[in-house]
């Protein structure tokens, strides 16, 4: 599963930010980062990812 979500990451960092930590403050870091540019947010989509494992 944690496979999925990094390709998630990749392809749309804000969905797999949500998947890992719901409407959290991540996520609405993530969503900023993402509109500031797409390699921050997925970076940041990673990290929260790897971070946080279930």
């Amino acid at each position: 599963m944690e496979l999925v979500k990094i390709v998630c990451a990749i392809i749309f960092p804000p969905v797999a930010a949500f998947l890992q930590v719901g409407f959290g403050k991540h996520f609405w870091i993530n969503i900023l980062l993402t509109i500031l540019g797409i390699v921050p947010g997925m970076v940041h989509a990673v990290w929260i990812i790897v971070k946080n494992k279930s």
